[in-house]
């Protein structure tokens, strides 16, 4: 052997994995069953909060360049979405903690005050890592987050808090995008043309619709002149800013851009890796926020109206945390400036072969 010979429970440490579920309950002389379930499920939740934070700290460092090698892409495709078939697991392991019922939780619930979930120190990681800033989160009553864990972990947290985010890179990333503006073409300009002229063919359809009424007809129009005003940060540059500034935007105005570019040529061989990393930012976020969603209903279901352990005011609270805490909120938006493959500005044919495959337009070329 290469190697000197490894034994199963060592390599895994399971002395120390399996002797780590000290029940409380037990500790005060009156066992509860169902509190080894508790255990197991938060030890197991915290297991795979370490993987997550492994998978996105190997991201960031890819990405945290002024030039990413085009062939990390794909790694970082595969890992983001192992985070995703993590968080499943996560959201399915609540499946099992619903196994116990209210009045099992209560047998021993009075011991683990004020222990609560919200003291996570590898979730708030999590949350930093991805990008969501102290400003963006839902207030614990007059208190920051960090303040309601250890001052060890407070230090850990803030320190978490100036290291580059997900967010940070990703927007870096997309600045650097090259074929918004190439010879023969200006996306932004032939975009908007499409944006126009498509926009002003719905406005003639309801003025000749001849089911609508009057009173129907004009409700079309303010919604319609609802969904022009919806287009108009992205071309107007100010408007964009502006809307960066109240803290409804963040990503830049050019990395906006590029991400628009990139989800409406999707199809395009160059463009499809990028769009699958984006779409894979996006389905973390939703199943964060689907997770937080169904915890909150669990909690909901388990304590009614009651408080937290922690203090908080329990599923409202959560409840808040699934709406506020998405970090890609600007790529959810970006369907907001969809339009049909078939009004979609041709690229000239210098920047097809820029976003093809070098091999196959050659082929192409000597046919």
């Amino acid at each position: 052997m290469k190697y000197p010979p490894i034994y199963y429970a060592d390599y895994l440490d399971l002395d120390k994995l399996l002797n780590s579920q000290h029940l409380k309950s037990v500790e005060y002389g009156k066992p509860a069953h169902d509190e080894m379930l508790f255990i197991i499920v938060h030890q197991a939740y915290e297991l795979w909060f370490k993987q997550i934070i492994f998978e996105l700290n190997s991201v960031i460092d890819m990405f945290d360049d002024d030039k990413v090698d085009e062939r990390n892409i794909g790694t970082a495709i595969s890992r983001l979405n192992r985070i995703t078939e993590i968080q499943r697991i996560l959201i399915d392991q609540l499946r099992v903690l619903e196994t116990m019922t209210p009045l099992d939780f209560l047998d021993f619930r009075d011991f683990l005050v004020p222990a609560s979930g919200f003291q996570s120190v590898q979730f708030r990681t999590i949350e930093n890592k991805l990008g969501l800033r102290t400003d963006m989160r839902v207030t614990f009553g007059t208190k920051n987050y960090h303040e309601l864990v250890s001052d060890e972990h407070q230090k850990e947290l803030i320190s978490s808090e100036k290291t580059t985010s997900l967010l940070e890179i990703v927007n870096r990333w997309l600045e650097r995008t090259p074929f918004l503006s190439v010879e023969g073409f200006n996306f932004k300009e032939q975009y908007g043309k499409a944006v126009t002229e498509m926009l002003d063919w719905e406005r003639e359809v309801i003025e000749s619709n001849p089911e609508f009424t009057d009173e129907k007809r004009e409700k079309q129009f303010v919604a319609h002149e609802g969904m022009r005003e919806s287009f108009a940060p992205i071309f107007d540059e100010a408007k964009y800013n502006k809307l960066v500034e109240e803290g409804h935007k963040k990503f830049s105005y050019r990395a906006t851009l590029a991400a628009l570019f990139i989800n409406l040529y999707r199809d395009e061989p160059i463009l499809h890796m990028p769009y699958r990393f984006l779409t894979l930012l996006v389905d973390i976020d939703e199943n964060f926020t689907s997770w937080r969603y169904k915890h909150a209903l669990m909690v909901h279901r388990m304590i009614g109206a009651k408080i937290g352990t922690g203090g908080s005011s329990g599923h409202g609270y959560l409840l808040k945390t699934a709406e506020k805490h998405k970090v890609f909120r600007d790529l959810f938006d970006m369907t907001t400036f969809m339009i049909p493959r078939s009004s979609l500005p041709v690229l000239p044919e210098n920047l097809k072969r820029e976003l093809g495959f070098y091999y196959t337009y050659n082929k192409g070329a000597e046919k």
